[in-house]
This record gives structure tokens, sequence and C-alpha cells, in this order.
């Protein structure tokens, strides 16, 4: 695979953006989210099809229910 420049080179750190991951480490996702965020990856990786609407991913996964 090709070398990426942007990995080659050492980059500063943000600071903000390390404070605002290291909040997140205390954040609870409730399931309605969770649900919600595995219909959009879903509907994102669906194939580019007129038929597949972001509700008929979300109806799918009602239906389809995956072992623990």
């Amino acid at each position: 695979m090709a070398d990426r420049k942007q990995f080659l080179s050492h980059s500063e750190e943000d600071a903000e953006l390390l404070q605002l991951l290291k909040a997140t480490l205390t954040v609870e996702v409730s399931d309605e989210v969770l649900h919600e965020q595995r219909v959009s990856f879903a509907f994102g990786n669906a194939m580019n099809d007129e038929t597949i609407t972001k509700d008929s991913v979300k109806r799918a996964s009602e239906s389809i229910r995956l072992r623990a």
C-alpha cells in the first residue's frame, strides 16, 4: 500500500480535541441512540438504490435481530 504523506510526519496534538475526547469517556449511549446510529450506518453503506431509504432500513432493523 502506498505511504500517505499525512502519516509520515508527526503533527501537534489538538488540546481542544483531546479534551472533547476525554469528555466522551463518561457519556452513556442509550439503546435508542445506538439503534439510530446503526440504522444510519447501514443506510450509508447500502448500495446506491432508490428503493432503499432510511425508513426501509429502519423497518428492516426492527424485524431483524442479532444474537448477542
